[in-house]
């Protein structure tokens, strides 16, 4: 809309009686207001009813059905103004309140409502209890387990209490390295999200979980004794993964874990073992802060903690990966290779800190964190899982510089972990760092094979730091090349989990049980064998390894192995890299789906909780006024 004034005339006195003239525009059929004279010359009034062109409006015919003349009158060119200006700000009112709706922070819900997360969580977190060794509890709530692995420990020189923690995967060995990183990962949903776990009524169900593990972990380390002069103990694994096959062992029988008759050896590290003291650390921190209402198993776990890693740190102390030793992690090697161990002393020590306020230990880790990151494997960089826990602690250090910055002499290391989680949200969401099946899901690392526990883990992360965002009131993030937004890693974060839940080219749920088809031939010994009373030998349960059935029983929540880099899958129980599921995989799935999970709705700490993220719980022992600036 224009106008054009032309110069001012002297007004005589017969003008006055113009003044009440109306001066009439007439609108063609094009819809473009035509000149008139009037004392005030024109008015230019286009209305935009049909598109701009260059050729002439009289060349062709109208492009509606009917036309129509309007007459648009003035009266008073005061009035006229004031109509304008009147108009103008109500589209500018109109406009501001556009934009403020849209990058307002949402309470609204962010996942797809066909995929009800509340009842894949309760499920995921079943997948534990069916893993669990020792004196089974009664009250679980998976039927086709009983008393198992009650003689762990005793097959060393001096009999270890080794009974209770979970079995892996689909075997009967317990690995201590991923079952810390488990615990360690639970550990922080619950420091996080325990209002979202209580609201669905899992937040013992969790802790049941955790103290499970945690229990069994305290089992494993042993303090030097100057006494008897024993040094200090770790124990790595119980059972036996060799390739001999005269032998039965957990690799080579088929068979339920309590018809297991044959010897499980156990293997032995000490306080060199740097990387799984570092996880041993981070998984009974993390657990101190989830239990710290009962305050003598709290502190219990933090001494335990504080121990272990003075042991680690010390000066005299050698350090290395646990899989370097033969009489540590021979074996382990072939399924939980590790490449370094720096990751783990970053994350040992910033979990550590947590749980005790010491801020010597997150000195340590922000003193190895750029060396840490300088070690970090090429095939590691940007992933979270059981052998790399850098962009985990970078994400945990951004934390503490968000909500409770100590300053110098941290804040270089803080600043370089900020750094490197925006760059981490980024490589999710960006194409050029890593290449996506056809049907969506990210391939952390392709060559690697078992997608799903990684986009998990990406999730998981990706969530979390977009509630740091809107905690912190902003609306996204920027790295070297491109920028985020809170609703993109939202976007992100829920595509990965509709993806393993069924959104996906095979139609199929990753998550035994969920949904309407999911894989039935799971590899995994105590599933795949009825529970019908009756002891099956090894030979005998190769009959149900080969089979062709659907296993007997129903392994809950076990998020599978998945497809390949193409979205195929094949469910044949003899083809582990497609359906075995294991303990850290569904750690990660149980974070991203807790993150995702919708708020309680009647959380009374708006400030803290309309995301159902508890900001300070994680700093409760964190007693030292953060600097001003």
């Amino acid at each position: 809309m224009s106008s054009s004034y032309g110069s001012p005339t002297h007004t005589s006195a017969s003008d006055v009686e113009m003044q009440t003239v109306r001066f009439v525009h007439r609108i063609s059929e094009a819809g473009r207001l035509l000149p008139s004279s009037s004392r005030w010359n024109s008015i230019d009034l286009d209305f935009h009813l049909v598109p701009k062109s260059s050729i002439s409006y009289d060349s062709i015919p109208s492009s509606y059905s009917k036309s129509f003349d309007y007459n648009l009158v003035i009266t008073d060119r005061k009035y006229f103004n004031r109509f304008v200006y009147i108009s103008a700000s109500v589209l500018f009112v109109i406009l501001a309140v556009v934009l403020l709706v849209h990058f307002l922070p949402h309470k609204h819900k962010h996942h797809d409502p066909s995929m009800d997360l509340k009842v894949a969580l309760n499920q995921a977190l079943t997948f534990f209890d069916a893993q669990k060794s020792g004196f089974y509890p009664k009250n679980s709530p998976v039927k086709f387990r009983g008393d198992s692995g009650l003689q762990d420990g005793n097959s060393t020189d001096k009999a270890a209490k080794l009974l209770g923690g979970f079995y892996d995967s689909g075997n009967n060995i317990k690995f201590s390295f991923p079952m810390a990183y488990t615990m360690t990962l639970l550990s922080w949903t619950v420091i996080e999200y325990h209002s979202k776990y209580a609201d669905i009524g899992e937040l013992d169900h969790v802790k049941d979980i955790i103290k499970w593990g945690s229990d069994y972990l305290l089992k494993v380390f042993v303090p030097a004794n100057a006494t008897s002069g024993s040094p200090t103990t770790l124990y790595s694994q119980v059972g036996s993964i060799s390739n001999d096959t005269k032998t039965p062992n957990d690799l080579n029988c088929w068979q339920r874990p309590e018809d297991m008759k044959y010897p499980r050896p156990v293997s032995i590290c000490d306080s060199t073992a740097s990387d799984l003291a570092g996880e041993i650390v981070a998984a009974l921190s993390a657990a101190s802060l989830v239990f710290k209402e009962d305050k003598v198993y709290s502190m219990e776990l933090t001494k335990a903690a504080e121990s272990l890693y003075k042991l680690v740190k010390r000066e005299d102390s050698k350090q290395g990966t646990y899989t370097a030793v033969d009489a540590c992690g021979e074996e382990a090697r072939k399924f939980y290779n590790s490449s370094g161990y720096k990751d783990e002393l970053v994350w040992g020590g910033t979990w550590l800190f947590f749980a005790t306020g010491n801020t010597s230990y997150l000195g340590d880790a922000t003193d190895i964190f750029d060396s840490a990151e300088s070690d970090e494997t090429e095939f590691d960089k940007g992933i979270f899982y059981w052998n790399n826990k850098l962009t985990a602690s970078a994400v945990l250090l951004t934390r503490i510089r968000y909500f409770h910055d100590l300053g110098f002499p941290y804040e270089d290391a803080l600043s370089l972990s900020s750094n490197l989680t925006d760059s981490l949200m980024c490589s999710y969401l960006s194409n050029q760092y890593f290449k996506r099946t056809p049907g969506g899901l990210i391939l952390l690392r392709p060559d690697y094979g078992e997608p799903l526990q990684f986009a998990a883990t990406a999730s998981f992360l990706s969530k979390l730091y977009s509630d740091y965002l809107d905690l912190l009131r902003q609306s996204g993030g920027s790295c070297s090349s491109d920028g985020f937004s809170v609703e993109m890693l939202r976007s992100f974060s829920i595509s990965q989990v509709n993806y393993i839940l069924g959104d996906n080219p095979m139609k199929m749920s990753y998550m035994v049980g969920f949904g309407d088809q999911f894989p039935t031939q799971v590899h995994h010994r105590g599933a795949s064998i009825p529970w019908n009373g009756q002891h099956y030998t090894c030979e005998e349960g190769d009959k149900w390894l080969n089979s062709k059935d659907p296993n007997p029983q129903v392994l809950l929540g076990a998020m599978v192995a998945g497809p390949d880099q193409y979205d195929n899958f094949v469910d044949e129980r003899n083809k582990p890299w497609f359906t075995e599921p294991s303990m850290a995989s569904n750690a990660g799935l149980v974070a991203a789906l807790v993150a995702l999970h919708d708020p309680p709705q009647h959380s009374s700490d708006l400030k803290d909780n309309y995301l159902g993220i508890d900001l300070k719980g994680i700093f409760d022992k964190v007693h030292l006024v953060p600097s001003a600036s």
